[in-house]
Formats: C-alpha cells, sequence, structure tokens
C-alpha cells in the first residue's frame, strides 16, 4: 500500500495535477495506492502559517479528485464532528499523531464505518498503540491501520526505532511507515518546521525491509515552494524511483 500526495490542499488544478500523476506511476507497480492531501492543518507551527481550504471546500476538491481521477482518497480529521462529512468522501480517515490518543475523535472515526489510520504519537511506546486499537474496534472499526512516524529524541528531533513496525503488527493490524514525517525538525525553523529530505529513501527502504505493510509519503513539484512541511516532502519527479526500488525489496523479501 502505498498512501501518497501533498501535506495540503493548495488549489485544485494543482491536486489534480499531483493525484494524476501518481496514479500514472501507481499503475505501473504492484501497489494499492491512496491519495492523500489535507483540508486543514490545525497543527501549524505559526499562527500565521497557511492551514488549508476547510472543511467544505477541501471535501470538494478531494471529491473530484476521487470521481475524476478514479482513485481512493484519504484526509485527516482533528474534531469528531469532521469524522462523518469526511467519511462521505474518503475511503480512509487519517488520526494525527498528536492526537492519537484522543478517544472522542478515535470513537467518532470509528462509527463512519470507514477504516481508521492513526499515526503513533511521538511521545508514545509502541505497546501504547494497543489501547488505541481497542478504542476504535470497541467502537465498531473492523480496519484498523497503525502508522510509524517516529520517535522525540530530545528537541527538535526526530528518530524511528524500527522495533515499533513488528511491535505493532503483533496487535493483528496492518502498519504504514510515514517516510516523510519521520524526518521532520519540528520548529526547526523557528516558526515552520524543518526537515531532512535526503534521509526519506534510506528509511522508506529500511522499512520495507524490515516487513512493514505499507508506505506513507508526501510530495510536490516544488518542495520547497509548498506552503507546509516542504523541507521534508519527496519531490514529485523522485517518488517513481523510489516507489520501484521499495517494490523490488518487497519482491526480494517475499
Amino acid at each position: 500500500m502505498v498512501i501518497a500526495g501533498p501535506c495540503v490542499i493548495e488549489s485544485a488544478d494543482l491536486t489534480m495535477h499531483i493525484a494524476e500523476h501518481l496514479r500514472e506511476i501507481c499503475e505501473g507497480l504492484p501497489v494499492q495506492f491512496i491519495f492523500k492531501a489535507s483540508f486543514d492543518k490545525a497543527n501549524r507551527t505559526s499562527i500565521h502559517s497557511y492551514r488549508g481550504p476547510g472543511l467544505d471546500d477541501g471535501l470538494a476538491i478531494l471529491e473530484r479528485v476521487r470521481d475524476v481521477v478514479g482513485i481512493s482518497v484519504t484526509t485527516d480529521i482533528h474534531l469528531p464532528e469532521q469524522a462523518l462529512p469526511s467519511s462521505q468522501v474518503c475511503d480512509l480517515l487519517q488520526i494525527p499523531a498528536f492526537l492519537a490518543r484522543q478517544t472522542d475523535l478515535l470513537v467518532a472515526a470509528a462509527r463512519t464505518g470507514k477504516p481508521v489510520n492513526v499515526k503513533k504519537g511521538q511521545f508514545m511506546a509502541p505497546s501504547d498503540m494497543e489501547n488505541v486499537v481497542s478504542k476504535l474496534t470497541e467502537s465498531g472499526c473492523n480496519d484498523v491501520l497503525l502508522c510509524e512516524r517516529g520517535t522525540f529524541f530530545g528537541y527538535g528531533r526526530l528518530v524511528n526505532d524500527m522495533r515499533s513496525i513488528p511491535e505493532m503488527q503483533n496487535f493483528g493490524v496492518p502498519v504504514i511507515f510515514d517516510a516523510t514525517h519521520s524526518v521532520q525538525e519540528p520548529g526547526g525553523r523557528g516558526d515552520t518546521t524543518g526537515g531532512q529530505r535526503e534521509m526519506v529513501p534510506p528509511l522508506a527502504r529500511a522499512a520495507v525491509a524490515i516487513g512493514v505493510d505499507g508506505v506513507f509519503l508526501e510530495t510536490h513539484p516544488q518542495p520547497d515552494e509548498s506552503p507546509s512541511d516542504g523541507a521534508n516532502m519527496v519531490p514529485l519527479t523522485e517518488v517513481q524511483t523510489l516507489l520501484e526500488q521499495l517494490c523490488a525489496i518487497r519482491d526480494s523479501i517475499t
């Protein structure tokens, strides 16, 4: 499984362009592709940072991507009341890492009947995610995914403990590796987040070699011009080569 797309929706045209390009890449590879883009980045570093088009306009753009490009779509929700309208457009709901323990949000997502992908909080141990799975399954969700995206290692630094992947798989759910947020440097640029884009490929290759069930990555035609998370996004022109490498690694171990 590949979950990929821009960090945040900027415009309908750009979102469609990225979605079409990713679809073309994934059509030639043995992967299930889900397009991801956020309608609201509610946890930006600065109050002055661009957050997105908002719920209504953002879901309208995602619905257009789903229907016109013909692909599955996902987005992240930050409030319980966003779960139902998002589920009417999206094939998968995503819970941000900072909100991974928020019971009301998890219950609302579960009650939509859609699959739910929860990012492990940077402050959480892999074992803590078993309770997250229970919150979802006991609220009616039968299709839970967990996502490894790094753990705080001091101020402004994340590291990946790759043992978390098989540990969370032991809960009986698929585990996704977030290759781009794992290289974030939170608050690394003062009022924006920094990152080490060059570290995305080696970490993604390591996760696939360990046996992860899917990879999450954010991409943009010009990452340095993206209003959110540009420092850790993969340039759109480099996605195909990376995914081909990951598929080759997966084939070699299966």
